[in-house]
């Protein structure tokens, strides 16, 4: 340790400089332990129980404990030495000698016994904390296994806020329970000890004492069921608040939180009375039946009995601390063994056959499938698919048909109710929402594979990535935001089809891997990926896109859960239906491209949204418009300041006066807390004179007559102790109110900071960096600062009492003292710099296992399907140990410094013991002597916990510092300008006329321009298609129309109004969007439609009506009120964009915005929605960016965006007439592939 101490004191800390773990405290020795034994006490995942997790945990860390153990014993021992030595040694000031050199002889055992104790004391914590580590990492691996293999249907009972809580909060808390593993045996033994102690020195009367510390102990338990009650709770509102705080990262939505904090926390303050209390009742109690018993009260019996109290006042103290801790452990056990007996995906779901045994792919017999087992109506019913090696199948259907379910199935994502399903050969799957973790792109390309040049180059043109790398200012080693933020929902995609390819699977599922793709890459990846590199694989894909299904040697149609057509495209268009609703929707909407021109083709146009407009395909431009260093690549390609994730900021050095000063201050003005010091002042000098009075109202022996009566006596004392127990209350509940306001108003800050600030503050923040500061530095401000503040107050309080006391007696004490001090505040400084950047680490090394988890929890389906868990249990593995190694020597550099505290200190009671013997008989008042010995035992305790507090308070008061970080966040544009509001009668937009003037955007400082000068007229009340490749920079104009990102120069008007001069509120709150994700909240239908509740159900039943989903929600149970899971889970895509559709048509606004609106929806039902927007929104402006060239021909004007610049703008007429106009060439290109 002291080596690491030594380089943290001369420059901050990185994690390099921490030594790696020994073997036996990483994560992979200490988890196949627990994992074995848990296995081999229950057959079944789903049967482990609470005990038999609390056994496992024992059996990985037996050793720690038994050596703890035997370390506890000798403490205990030890401590009680000074205070059975007490009477002799004030025996012995009083001229008592029994044999020579009898003073030396007692100095001597009170050093040894203290040095023993010491000693003892620190091995014993250090101990017991690496068992903690060693049991929480084991834990946090088995939790995070466990969310690989869980079924999608458990997955639903826990949202991933929860599943993140067991990890960070309650392995926590169980790894924290080492601290109190001991304890309940230990009171025992010291209050027996202490009983022990009292019947040599007052006979009987102990017995009154046990009665007394017996009633403490009982009033404890009522006041711990309490608290364990307000635990539970506690726990629930955490979990609701980080499961509210990580869906609003996601969707950046408002919720309030309510707060059970208050009743908990004044339960606590009533505990903190009783504890206080204690040993005052204790003493008052025996005390009394001394005198009543007739017991001679003697000086230095009572003062033995007065040090021995204080020893009592630790069990006491500690006891609802224990019996808390045990409540708080033993819930965060049952939450983890219910996490942990969740269902596993069915194991035996589908038989795999070896390689090259069969010729059959896949075959599925006679198949049902539910997501839900127990609903009547399987989600899937009685599928018979065979597909031969090499076949490729294509699936198509309306939306909600069960498309993604049946691909779902043949991976063994659904629980199977009967049936039989086989594959043979390897498997690897295309998701329909991407998965994309965070990281270089090449990364997640190769996903743990080794590097293979040639075929790495091959897979990216085939899924024409070149362009977009040669785009992004590091190529492939590009960092990615979390869940893919700054790329475009385009090349999320084609990387997921490139990591698909990459992995040279035999059999490829594709969930419509092809709607969010522009129509040219969409035709470009079918070629080059499904019938090139994969012409020799099985493929089954998801498609909505009809041109796409000719090429399949089988089709098979969907509708309600059945396969309702299987054949070849020319033998199902005549047989039914169903099939030929889909291919007719397609070929209306070919009619109408070709009434609109009659010469050759075109070419269905897709285009993707942009999110940072960084990459896409880059066409050369006719005349070079770009000049240098805007030719798409960033302006400064060099290093990291092209990444749009930064590393995570800590501060450096140390916390600055100003954070304890705003922490202090924030409740009332920091109005209470002289009055709290005031408390903690007097409570001491109650204390310190009750003692005195004891020791100077009793006779030093029994031959000499007391100074008072013993009634007097006992009425004095126990004023003093009453005195002191008002103290002692007021302080209690006034630091509680001050601490609960505290919390209350810096989380209220934060969230308000979070809500106001700008969304390319979270493009560019990991979530698990904000969900940190809402889980483990929000529950230390609510929790544990509030007391460490006040503790390190009073402990200085008490210090410079007994001090006082101590010199009072022998000033010569105060000469050693000082150098002590000195030493002490200097070791402190020495220390403090390796502490405080160790307990930074901890916070930094914490984040990404929270947020790794979180994006295996997401990804699981990807993970298993190229079955990578083992890959990604190793790098929890690594992450969990890179989590515990500045956690471990924190721990360690803390009781480095302890032992040294303790020595000092241990020096100085020695000193004051041996100038007390050296004095000659009657110098001194033996028994205020006494008196100071038994202060003086408290020392070294007193002095160590001093600077332990400062130490503590520093290392967390960072928790205030990194979320006073985030209350000084840039806030956006104010919701609100009253001096600029538009109209009140709240009719702007009236016409809905969108004006553009030299519009130039860049999404961050350091980012090259995006849209580079844009100046058009958007006509009120018509409709206007925006066309052009990926990365033209589409989604941008759209994001500036509503200030998401802030124009670089030029304006936007609307109506005349600039929308950069009014309230963001105003400005969203008139404007309709239908977004290119479509996003729906955990709650009813209802919130999701109306989430202000401003409309009557009628006028949600007739939107329902309008988005063809008015049957769907009529036949669910709950109707209006049926439920939404987490992020919709439980809609199927389309769905959940019908729904956006939904919340537009109750909005009516003027200005509506449809960002690729129908992407993933069937042409049928996009005809349907196409309709509804004409009649519904016929007199506002329409803007439209569209994948489908046939849902732009209908409009009025075409906007053809290219790499950010205006290509060309006219109506479609105008521009098919022109032959060589872009226009005219895409619209070609479409029809020769539709037809």
């Amino acid at each position: 340790m002291g080596t690491l101490i030594a380089a943290g004191s001369k420059k901050t800390l990185d994690l390099e400089d921490v030594p790696q773990l020994a073997s036996i405290d990483s994560v992979r020795s200490a988890f196949p332990i627990l994992r074995n034994k848990v296995e081999s006490d229950c057959e079944s995942s789903s049967k482990v129980t609470t005990y038999v997790l609390v056994k496992a945990l024992i059996f990985t860390v037996w050793k720690e404990i038994l050596l703890s153990a035997f370390l506890v014993l000798a403490y205990t021992l030890a401590s009680y030495v000074g205070p059975y030595l007490i009477d002799t040694f004030v025996q012995y000031l009083n001229g008592r000698r029994e044999f020579k050199n009898e003073g030396y002889l007692l100095v001597s055992t009170f050093f040894f016994a203290k040095l023993v104790e010491c000693l003892a004391q620190r091995h014993m914590f250090f101990k017991l904390q690496q068992a903690g580590f060693r049991a929480r990492a084991a834990l946090v691996a088995m939790i995070y296994n466990k969310g690989l293999t869980i079924s999608c249907q458990s997955k639903q009972r826990h949202t991933s806020g929860e599943i993140i809580n067991f990890m960070t909060v309650d392995a926590e808390r169980i790894g924290d329970f080492s601290w109190y593993i001991h304890d309940s045996w230990m009171v025992l033994l010291q209050v027996g000890l202490a009983l022990a102690i009292l019947y040599k020195n007052l006979g009987l009367a102990s017995l009154a004492t046990f009665v007394a510390t017996v009633i403490v102990m009982l009033a404890n338990v009522p006041l711990g069921k309490l608290q364990e009650k307000f635990q539970e709770k506690l726990m629930a509102s955490k979990d609701k608040r980080m499961k509210s705080t990580s869906e609003i990262l996601r969707n950046m939505r408002i919720l309030k939180l309510q707060g059970w904090l208050r009743r908990f926390v004044y339960t606590s303050a009533m505990t903190t009375f009783v504890i206080w209390i204690a040993p005052t009742f204790v003493s008052v109690a025996t005390f009394g039946a001394c005198i009543l018993m007739g017991i001679p009260l003697e000086s230095g019996k009572i003062l033995s009995a007065l040090a021995t109290f204080r020893i009592l006042q630790g069990p006491i103290y500690n006891l609802p601390d224990t019996i808390s801790m045990i409540a708080q452990t033993k819930v965060s056990l049952d939450r983890i063994a219910s996490f942990l007996r969740l269902h596993d995906l069915q194991p035996d779901v589908i038989q795999k056959l070896p390689k090259g045994t069969s010729d059959t792919a896949i075959e599925i017999v006679d198949g049902n499938f539910a997501w839900d087992v127990t609903s009547p109506t399987p989600t899937l019913k009685d599928i018979n698919l065979r597909v031969s090696h090499g076949m490729r199948v294509a699936v198509c259907g309306t939306v909600g048909s069960g498309k993604s379910s049946l691909i779902s199935s043949i991976l063994g994502e659904m629980p199977k109710i009967s049936g039989a399903i086989m594959l043979s050969g390897t498997k690897a799957y295309v998701a329909q929402s991407p998965w994309i973790q965070s990281g270089k792109i090449e990364e997640n390309i190769l996903f743990g594979k080794e590097m293979d040049r040639e075929r790495y180059e091959k897979v990216l043109e085939a899924c024409s990535l070149k362009k977009d790398l040669e785009i992004l200012s590091c190529g492939d080693q590009t960092v990615i935001g979390e869940r893919g933020i700054n790329l475009s929902g385009g090349q999320k995609q084609r990387i997921q089809i490139a990591r698909a390819l990459y992995q040279d699977a035999d059999i490829y599922l594709f969930d419509d891997p092809f709607s969010a793709v522009d129509a040219h890459t969409g035709s470009h990846l079918f070629k080059e990926c499904l019938l090139g590199l994969l012409g020799t694989k099985t493929v089954v894909y998801v498609t909505h896109q009809v041109e796409f299904l000719p090429s399949a040697d089988l089709i098979l149609v969907m509708k309600n859960g059945r396969i309702t057509q299987a054949g070849k495209y020319e033998d199902i268009l005549n047989s039914g239906s169903d099939f030929m609703e889909l291919v007719v929707a397609h070929k209306e909407a070919l009619l109408a491209l070709n009434s609109v021109e009659t010469s050759s083709g075109s070419e269905k146009f897709n285009i993707s949204e942009e999110r940072n407009g960084i990459g896409g395909a880059k066409k050369v431009l006719k005349d070079d418009k770009s000049g240098v260093g805007q030719n798409g690549k960033a302006d400064d390609a060099g290093g990291a300041k092209g990444q749009l994730v930064q590393e995570e900021e800590r501060e450096k050095g140390r916390v600055g006066f100003s954070v304890y000063w705003k922490y202090i201050t924030t409740a009332y003005g920091g109005a209470l807390v002289p009055f709290i010091l005031l408390a903690q002042f007097f409570f001491q000098l109650f204390q310190i004179g009750s003692n005195y009075w004891m020791a100077w109202a009793t006779p030093v022996s029994s031959n000499v007559p007391p100074p008072v009566g013993s009634s007097t006596l006992l009425i004095v004392y126990v004023a003093l102790a009453i005195g002191s127990s008002f103290c002692v209350l007021s302080r209690a509940l006034l630091l509680v109110t001050a601490g609960y306001k505290t919390a209350t108003l810096l989380f209220n800050k934060m969230h308000f900071c979070l809500f106001r600030a700008p969304m390319s503050f979270f493009d560019a923040t990991p979530s698990g960096r904000i969900l940190t500061r809402a889980s483990t530095d929000q529950s230390a401000v609510d929790l544990n600062i509030p007391g460490q503040v006040a503790s390190f107050a009073f402990s200085i309080i008490q210090l410079l009492g007994i001090i006082a006391v101590m010199s009072q007696v022998t000033w010569q004490v105060v000469i050693i003292f000082f150098p002590v001090i000195a030493i002490c505040i200097w070791l402190q400084q020495y220390y403090i710099p390796s502490a405080r950047e160790l307990a930074r680490l901890i916070g930094v090394c914490k984040a990404p296992i929270i947020q790794n988890f979180a994006e295996t929890v997401s990804g699981s389906t990807t993970i298993r399907s190229f079955d990578q868990e083992s890959r990604f249990q190793d790098t929890n593995m690594k992450l969990i140990d890179g989590y515990s190694r500045p956690k471990f020597h924190s721990s360690g550099a803390m009781e480095w410094l302890c032992f040294r505290l303790d020595m000092l200190s241990l020096i100085t009671f020695a000193s004051s013991l041996v100038f007390l013997i050296s004095v000659p008989v009657g110098a001194i008042d033996p028994s205020v002597a006494g008196l100071a010995v038994t202060y003086g035992l408290n020392l070294n305790m007193l002095q160590a916990w001093v600077v332990w507090n400062l130490c503590n308070l520093e290392n967390k008061i960072i928790s205030v510092e990194r979320i006073l970080q985030y209350i000084s966040l840039p806030s956006e544009p104010p919701l609100v300008i009253e001096s600029a509001r538009p109209e009140a009668d709240g009719h702007w937009p009236s016409h809905g006329k969108v004006d553009i003037r030299d519009l130039k955007v860049r999404y961050a400082p350091h980012m090259p321009l995006v849209l580079r000068g844009l100046t058009c007229t958007f006509p009120g009340g018509k409709k206007t298609g925006i066309v052009g490749r990926t990365g033209s920079g589409k989604s941008t104009l759209i994001q500036t129309l509503f200030r998401i990102v802030e124009p670089a120069g030029g304006h936007i008007f609307i109506d005349d109004i600039n929308i950069s001069s009014i309230g963001l509120h105003d400005l969203r709150s008139r404007l309709s969007i239908i977004p290119q994700d479509p996003t729906m909240f955990e709650g009813t239908i209802r919130s999701n439609l109306d989430p202000l509740e401003e409309h009557t159900d009628e006028q949600i039943w007739e939107a329902l009506d309008k988005c063809q989903l008015g049957d769907e929600v009529r036949k669910k149970e709950g109707k209006l009120d049926s439920a939404v899971n987490e992020n919709g889970e439980n809609w199927s895509v389309g769905q959940r964009q019908l729904v956006c559709l939904g919340r537009v048509l109750l909005k009516k606004s003027k200005v509506l915005v449809l960002d690729e609106a129908t992407a993933s929806v069937d042409t049928a039902t996009d005809n349907l929605i196409q309709q509804t927007l004409r009649q519904h929104f016929s007199d506002s402006t329409v803007i439209t960016i569209a994948h489908r060239i046939t849902s732009v021909l209908d409009s009025d004007m075409v906007l053809l965006l290219d790499l950010g610049l205006i290509e060309e703008y006219d109506t479609p007429t105008k521009l098919l007439e022109n032959k060589s106009s872009s226009f005219a060439r895409l619209v070609a290109e479409y029809s020769v592939r539709s037809k």
